[in-house]
Order: structure tokens, then C-alpha cells, then sequence
């Protein structure tokens, strides 16, 4: 994360930028996504494409509660973490529960601890998205 108003790097956890002392997210001279300057009526960043403060354009997060859900009842096939622009790890989930379903067709011991084992998965993540341990999306914007 990088300072709004002089572009320093900040740490995670500061209250404040240590270059300029500004107060964390004021400011509206550069991007807190990769640092370079933008001009304060931008709605997006035109080095990175992170959306600039809410402004016009966009229409917005991804919804906390849309990801949640879809994580507890849907997670098993990765719908949560397409919608959330995870999309690698989404191919992984796919992937395991297509072939786990496949098994099944030949043996049902194995492929029913694969498909509750990649449910579980999914049920945590949704879990996870509605508590706030996952807060944001694959591209670093915050869930709304």
C-alpha cells in the first residue's frame, strides 16, 4: 500500500505515512495501489486500474456477501473464488471435484472423501470471506 497524498510505501499496519505524516488513506495524488501519480478527478489509475476512492465509474466492489455465500453453498466447484478473480485457484477446485466426480463413476470410496474434502474447502473459504479473514478480491480491491 502506498501513501495517497506522497506516494511512499507504507506498512500495513501504519496509522500514518512516516515521509509526509498524512493520516493512512487521505489524499488523492497518487495511487494507493502501486504508487504513481494520478489526477485526483481519475476514478482509475492509469498505470494499475485500481479503482481511485469510490469515485465515478465502476459501480463498485465485489459483495463480501455474494463471495460468502457462493464459497459455502458453491465452493466445492470454485464459483466464489471466479467471482473474486481467483481465478488459478478456482481451476484447482474444478479440477479436483471434475475429477473426483469421474472416480465416482468407477469406485465410491476415494472420490467421496475427495468431494468432502473439496467442500470442506469451499465452506471454510465462505466462511472466511463473511468473517473478513478474506477481504479482499484477486485484484487487491477491497469486498464491499
Amino acid at each position: 500500500m502506498f501513501c495517497k497524498n506522497c506516494g511512499a510505501q507504507l506498512n500495513d499496519n501504519a496509522a500514518f505515512c512516516v515521509k509526509c505524516g498524512c493520516a493512512k488513506g487521505n489524499g488523492n495524488s497518487f495511487c494507493p495501489n502501486c504508487g504513481k501519480p494520478v489526477n485526483p478527478q481519475q476514478a482509475v489509475c492509469l498505470n494499475c486500474g485500481f479503482k481511485l476512492d469510490g469515485s465515478a465509474g465502476g459501480g463498485g466492489g465485489k459483495s463480501k456477501v455474494t463471495a460468502g455465500l457462493l464459497g459455502i453453498f458453491l465452493g466445492a466447484f470454485g464459483v466464489h473464488n471466479f467471482y473474486l478473480g481467483y481465478t488459478a485457484k478456482a481451476i484447482i477446485q474444478v479440477c479436483v471435484s471434475g475429477v473426483a466426480i469421474l472416480l465416482s463413476c468407477c469406485t465410491a470410496g476415494l472420490s467421496v472423501f475427495i468431494l468432502a474434502g473439496i467442500g470442506i474447502w469451499g465452506l471454510v473459504e465462505g466462511i472466511m470471506i463473511l468473517t473478513g479473514a478474506i477481504s479482499k478480491d484477486g485484484k487487491g480491491n477491497p469486498l464491499v
